[in-house]
């Protein structure tokens, strides 16, 4: 339940930020537009009758403002975009009218927030999002080597792909045009880079994960049928606190349940809802 005094909302951009803040003893309403500088927003406030509480929509911008606030003695909240309550006939929309609207949500308590992560819980997220996103340029990397050479009506058909015969295979193809031999020569570079970034990040996934605070977690989730150290690693450090699911709701916070649309005795569900957090589904 909403407690404090001031209710500040915060339109957080790259190079600015849109403060607006309700004083619910007087009603007066204050708005500033500031600096994306911790200290300045603080600084400010700061100023405002307290106590004072803070919200901001997740974004981009990530969770450092809301450290800074905590650390200040402000409570800060982190708002869920897609959960946030708009008018439906509200047509404009400007970064002071956003943090107004902020500001008054907070104030009704009707403000749903997301999980703020430890610094060290941050950078682990970090790696694991690093590691997908050079599993995703391998994959890619590959398919274009392979469609490249498919062009060209070569097929490689001595077994499974990727293998230390495929490669020897791959290296083993020339090009009387030196476009294509230049193309082809860039796309198996690439195919290789891209597996030496995928395999460096793999090592040190498991190093963290074999000693740190994520390691207890990590081995539990590695005894279930399927789930290797990476994977446990990932669910770990993306879901965070498990504690707050159930069987029944971890299904709808990663949008593993099906939409629906009933109205009356007319009940119609669809495909799965495919919310929350991409990357742990």
């Amino acid at each position: 339940m909403f407690c404090e005094r001031t209710s500040v909302g915060l339109d957080v951009h790259a190079r600015s930020v849109v403060a607006a803040a309700i004083d619910g003893l007087t009603g007066e309403i204050f708005r500033a537009r500031l600096t994306p500088s911790y200290d300045h927003v603080i600084d400010w406030v700061r100023g405002l009758p307290g106590p004072a509480a803070a919200v901001y929509e997740a974004g981009p911008t990530g969770f450092g403002l809301s450290r800074a606030l905590a650390g200040a003695g402000v409570r800060c909240e982190v708002a869920a975009s897609s959960k946030l309550q708009r008018p439906g006939g509200d047509r404009i929309k400007t970064d002071a009218r956003d943090a107004m609207h902020l500001a008054r949500l907070l104030r009704l308590d009707e403000v749903v927030s997301v999980r703020v992560p430890t610094e060290t819980q941050e950078a682990a997220r970090d790696l694991v999002r690093a590691r997908e996103a050079s599993r995703s340029d391998l994959l890619r990397a590959r398919h274009r080597l392979s469609k490249l050479l498919l062009r060209h009506g070569i097929v490689y058909s001595g077994g499974k792909a990727w293998t230390g015969a495929h490669e020897r295979w791959l290296l083993a193809q020339h090009f009387d045009l030196a476009g294509t031999q230049a193309a082809f020569d860039d796309a198996y570079e690439t195919v290789v880079l891209a597996g030496a970034r995928r395999n460096r990040l793999d090592e040190k996934i498991t190093t963290m994960a074999a000693d740190g605070e994520f390691t207890p977690l990590v081995r539990r989730l590695a005894c279930l049928r399927g789930i290797s150290t990476l994977t446990g690693f990932a669910l770990a450090v993306e879901i965070g606190d498990w504690d707050r699911f159930t069987g029944a709701s971890i299904g709808a916070y990663l949008g593993l349940v099906p939409s629906e649309h009933s109205s009356g005795q007319t009940r119609s569900q669809g495909a799965i809802t495919k919310t929350g957090n991409t990357h742990v589904r």
